[in-house]
This record gives C-alpha cells, sequence and structure tokens, in this order.
C-alpha cells in the first residue's frame, strides 16, 4: 500500500537565499527554514511523538507525515495561533499544528476505522484513515493565515498563503474586520500546499474516509462523522493544554456519541443474542411501558460487544456500567433515584422467578411500528426497592448457577473519576495512566508471579493496568473457537496487526522492551476475559478469577522468558520528566511469535535488573 510513495521524488528548488541580518530593517521577521522551525526540544519531543502514534519506518514516516509536518512550518512561521486566546504567541500556530496531530493519533486509535467495515477491511485502511485524521487535524486552522492575518514583506507587498512559503523578511497584524470561523472555510484554499498530488491520489482511492476529509477541509465537521469529531476532540485538548486546563477531560468523547454507541450496542444485542418474553428462559421481558433486563446479563454482554467494537470508556465493574447507562440517561430510575429494581416475573406458563432488573423505555431501542409482541405474563414489581446493585443474578430455567455481583460502593464515571497530571503534556500520558485500576473487586493489586504453570504465588504490591481506560480490542474471535492459550495468543497476534491492540502507548497492554514483547499483568489477561465471557465459566470450575486461568494457560504455552531465579514476571519502570511508576509482566522469547515487525523499544520503559 505505502509502495506508491517510495518512488523518488523530483528535486524541489532551493529558495532564494535571505539577506543578510545585519540588512534586516526594524520590526521584520526573517523567515526560517522547516528544519529551524522544528528544532527547539519540545518541537522535537513533538515530533517523536507523532512517529511513535504511526507505527512507521522512519522513511514511511518521513513521507506520508514529516513533509507535511515541514510544509505546515515553512507555512506558519512563527504566526500565533489566535491573536489574545490559545497559542496567542510567536510561533504559537506551528505549536498547535504539533500538538493537535499528537492528540488526533491518539484518539484515532481508540477507533476501528471505517466503522461499521468487516475487520479485514479495517486492517487494509487503518493506515490510509491514521494519515487523514493528522491531515485534517493538521489543516484546521490553517486557514487563519488566509483571512485573519495581513501579512507585509520587506518590499512592501501583500504576501498571501497562495504565494508559497515566504522568502522575504515579514511583518504581520490581525485583521481588524476578520469574520470568526471562515478560517474554516478557507481552508480549500491551502490543503494544497501541504498535501501533494501522490497523498491525494492515495487517499481519494478509499471512498469511506474520502468524502468525510473533503467536509473537513470545506470547514463542515457536521457532515464529516468520526473524523470531524476526532478533530474537534483533538483541538479542544490542544487549547485546553494551553491554557491550562485539562487536556484529558477535553478529549473524552462528547457525552452523545457514548450515548449512541450504548444505544446501538443494546439494540445489536437485542436483535441478534438476547432473548425475549420467553415463557421460562429469558434475558428480558417487554411490557406495555417498559423494556425490563436483567441487569447482569445485559452488563456483561453489552462491554463485551462494545469492546469488540473497539468502544471505549467502559468500565470491567458492572456497577459502573449501570450508573454509565444511568448517567447518558439510557435507564428509567427507581423512586429513589436507583438503576436496579427489584421485580417477579410470572409467565403465562405459571413459572415465576425474581431478579434484578434495569427498566428502559421501548422508544428507546424499537420505532412504534418495529417493537415485537408484548410479554404474555406479568412483571410485578417487588415493595422494597434494591439500595444497591444487585450481588446475585440467576437464570435457573437456562442452568447456570449463581454467580456473586462484583461489589463495590456507587461508583462515578470513568470520566468523573480519573485523575488528572499535575501539568498536562503529551510526553506525560505514558505516566498519567499507570498505575490507576477500576475497583471491580477482583483483586486490582494483585500480579501473578509464578516459578511454573502449577504453583502462582501473588504480589499484592503491584498495581494493576487501567481496565476503563481505552484500548482499542482485537477483533472477535468465531463463534466455535474456545478460550485457550493458544487463542489467546491468536487474538493477542490478530488484535495488533489490525492495530486494534495498540502497543508502545500510555494505555498499551503490550509494549517492546529489551529488544522483545512485554506483555502487561494482568490487564491484558482481564482484557481477554473481558472479551470472552465463556472464560469466567472455565475459571469458576477451577475456582479461579477469569483473568487468572487465562494467565495461567498462557504460561503453559512456555513463549515467556524466565528470570534466572525461575520468576515469570519482570518489572519495568516507566520513567518521564516529572514522575515515575512500575509496570509488571512477561517478556516473550521471540517477538515474532507476536509481532510481524519489531519496533524501537519504548523509550519510556526500562527493565529493571534481575
Amino acid at each position: 500500500m505505502l509502495s506508491l510513495f517510495q518512488r523518488k521524488r523530483p528535486p524541489v528548488a532551493a529558495a532564494p537565499s535571505p539577506a543578510p541580518a545585519t540588512d534586516l530593517p526594524k520590526g521584520l521577521t526573517r523567515p526560517e527554514s522547516a528544519a529551524s522551525l522544528l528544532a527547539t526540544p519540545r518541537r522535537q519531543k513533538l515530533l517523536e511523538h507523532i512517529w511513535q502514534r504511526t507505527s512507521l519506518s522512519r522513511r514511511q514516516f518521513a513521507t506520508l507525515y514529516r513533509t507535511p509536518l515541514e510544509r505546515y512550518a515553512e507555512l506558519v512561521q512563527a504566526f500565533p495561533a489566535s491573536e489574545a486566546h490559545h497559542h496567542a504567541y510567536l510561533g504559537g500556530m506551528l505549536d498547535h499544528g504539533l500538538e493537535i496531530v499528537a492528540y488526533s493519533l491518539k484518539l484515532r486509535q481508540s477507533h476501528l476505522l471505517p466503522i461499521g467495515a468487516s475487520p479485514e477491511d479495517q486492517a487494509a485502511q487503518a493506515e490510509a484513515w491514521t494519515a487523514a485524521v493528522a491531515y485534517a487535524a493538521l489543516l484546521h486552522d490553517i486557514g487563519k493565515v488566509a483571512v485573519d492575518l495581513h501579512v507585509e514583506l520587506a518590499d512592501g507587498s501583500t504576501w498571501h498563503p497562495w504565494h508559497g512559503p515566504l522568502h522575504q523578511p515579514y511583518r504581520f497584524r490581525y485583521n481588524s474586520d476578520r469574520e470568526y470561523r471562515l478560517h474554516s472555510a478557507a481552508t480549500g484554499l491551502l490543503y494544497r500546499q501541504l498535501l501533494d498530488r501522490d497523498l491525494l491520489d492515495w487517499l481519494s482511492g478509499y471512498p469511506s474516509l474520502w468524502a468525510p476529509l473533503l467536509y473537513v477541509l470545506a470547514g463542515q465537521y457536521e457532515h464529516a462523522g468520526v473524523l470531524g469529531e476526532l478533530v474537534v476532540q483533538a483541538d479542544r485538548a490542544s487549547v485546553a493544554q494551553e491554557l491550562g486546563g485539562d487536556p484529558a477531560r477535553a478529549m473524552a468523547a462528547p457525552k452523545h456519541s457514548l450515548q449512541r454507541k450504548l444505544v446501538n450496542g443494546l439494540r445489536y444485542l437485542l436483535k441478534e443474542e438476547l432473548k425475549l418474553n420467553q415463557p421460562e428462559a429469558s434475558d428480558g421481558w417487554l411490557t406495555d411501558d417498559a423494556l425490563w433486563l436483567v441487569s447482569k446479563t445485559v452488563s456483561d454482554k453489552l462491554r463485551a460487544h462494545l469492546l469488540s467494537q473497539g468502544v471505549d470508556g467502559i468500565p470491567a465493574n458492572n456497577t459502573a456500567v449501570f450508573n454509565v447507562l444511568q448517567d447518558h440517561g439510557m435507564l428509567q430510575p427507581t423512586a429513589d433515584g436507583k438503576a436496579i429494581w427489584r421485580a417477579t416475573v410470572t409467565s403465562s406458563t405459571g413459572w415465576s422467578h425474581s431478579f434484578t432488573l434495569l427498566r428502559l423505555a421501548p422508544a428507546l431501542i424499537w420505532e412504534p411500528g418495529e417493537r415485537p409482541a408484548l410479554f404474555a405474563g406479568m412483571v410485578e414489581i417487588d415493595a422494597l426497592p434494591v439500595a444497591q446493585p444487585a450481588v446475585v443474578e440467576t437464570l435457573l430455567a437456562k442452568g447456570q448457577d449463581t454467580r456473586p455481583e462484583e461489589s463495590g460502593s456507587a461508583l462515578v464515571p470513568p470520566s468523573a473519576s480519573r485523575a488528572v497530571p499535575d501539568v498536562p503534556d503529551v510526553l506525560e500520558d505514558m505516566l498519567a495512566m499507570v498505575g490507576k485500576s477500576d475497583s471491580a473487586g477482583m483483586h486490582q493489586n494483585a500480579v501473578a508471579i509464578s516459578r511454573d504453570a502449577d504453583a502462582t504465588q501473588f504480589d499484592t504490591s503491584m498495581p494493576a493496568s487501567d481496565l476503563t481506560s481505552p484500548v482499542p480490542p482485537a477483533a472477535p474471535p468465531s463463534a466455535a473457537a474456545q478460550p485457550s492459550g493458544e487463542h489467546f495468543m491468536a487474538w493477542l497476534k490478530q488484535g495488533i496487526a489490525s492495530r486494534r491492540l495498540i502497543i508502545n502507548d500510555a494505555k498499551a497492554l503490550v509494549h517492546t522492551v529489551s529488544d522483545t514483547a512485554y506483555l502487561v499483568s494482568p490487564g491484558v489477561f482481564q482484557r481477554y476475559a473481558q472479551e470472552h465471557l465463556q472464560v469466567a465459566t472455565l475459571a469458576k470450575q477451577e475456582s479461579q478469577q477469569d483473568w487468572q486461568w487465562v494467565q495461567k494457560r498462557f504460561e503453559r504455552l512456555q513463549l515467556h522468558r524466565k528470570q534466572s531465579n525461575g520468576l515469570n514476571i519482570w518489572t519495568c519502570e516507566v520513567t518521564g520528566p516529572r514522575k515515575s511508576r512500575q509496570l509488571h509482566g512477561y517478556l516473550l522469547e521471540d517477538a515474532f511469535q507476536l509481532l510481524a515487525e519489531i519496533p524501537p523499544n519504548n523509550p519510556y520503559l526500562s527493565m529493571k535488573p534481575e
């Protein structure tokens, strides 16, 4: 796919040599080369950060990303990004451009694109979508140079950006009569300054991304779908960081976006998986005024489905899932504002059982003419409301054993409970997410350290990875696939190859360390178990937690490197400008068991000596 860009390009004519510095009149600024503009330590770090998000070779990165970024730098020179708002300083537009590209690529890693395509198509289009996201982000403010600024050259003539990069000393001022938002419409004047014909030929071959990209370039973000959403979120994050705000909160998906995904997930489950109105064995019941769903069943299946579709922000704890659904207006609350109802279901055959249920408005799921037939029996609300989510759910008619629900107090949605770095910076993304965990009652601080596949000890001093952070999941396995160590490795390899599981990222469960692959424990095993609900049943048969069951199957494959003292777990130091943390996990003997190409070692991780 990238071979199109490997052919040699014709040399670019050298720009005229600038006049000696001694001849520069007062008040003028001398234009700089892209190399000079991008040479500052912070901009170099941002470029490195952008490269790491792309997973490309240096040569490919130079063609697809660095060249447009250098053209951008030469075009915007020392212009501010705004007169008196964000990045309102000399060089602010260049800084803002680099930041928004970095943030947009971070956000892109949490999306499977194009939405709704098969895993094979998503993998085939991955690089094109990633590049389109970066270009859309880079170009989103470029029109300001054309309509917000008046630029005068040393010879007294007016410079317009469609003339090409500046080659004379210049001065600028803001137009007093400029029209807010006009710069979005002016992007179309300038994108050819950054994107050459080969890049546009390449992107135009993907109709599903070409249309939204054109809408973004025209400033019509409302028609640009997820591409427009990613650019807007990245822009907010860069602005928030500059103004001392919280870029993590700014990057959070809009509430309506998550709500739409939750609704779509429930509609899919009710169409394809959940059974309604059965005489005895049922996952839910539709009455005249409500849709009643068994709380644990729907939470487990909704989480697994959304993870398999690349939807982030779904916590591992069912109590928190109920709160997220209620926070997004999906559930009808009890009289005392709780999400969980206790009700007794009685069928027309005389079968009766009490459940803890979620109550939804039928109109949320079906159009009036699409609703299925109503339940022939009755759903009677119990007299006493449930103060806390139920600790036991059972589907006796299906032959399932009772299983305790996760315990925990009422939780706020993960976006509200997550801590924020003291000084936000894209270089602290890795550190910001290490050591946090969802309070799911699953021995969060326990990391299995075993000397062999049959004897496991636990070190309770180690923090687990954050399960509520957005991590793109791998493609769902076939229905016939059964959980096993081999299936876990196939799932992991496929997820990385298709970019559904990211590596070397702040929230990644796989890193490259010591020239091999490093699997973060227990996070990577928890992720697999969350997507494969059968693991819970298999683990219960052996009196284990679901992630422990997966971990032991992985260990039995003997694919990992042990320490000289026989321990399986290796500790990594995660270091940065202001903070340091530790990760714990497994080192593979051969990284090619997982990775088709081994990227450079994560510069923020270092292996602790044995």
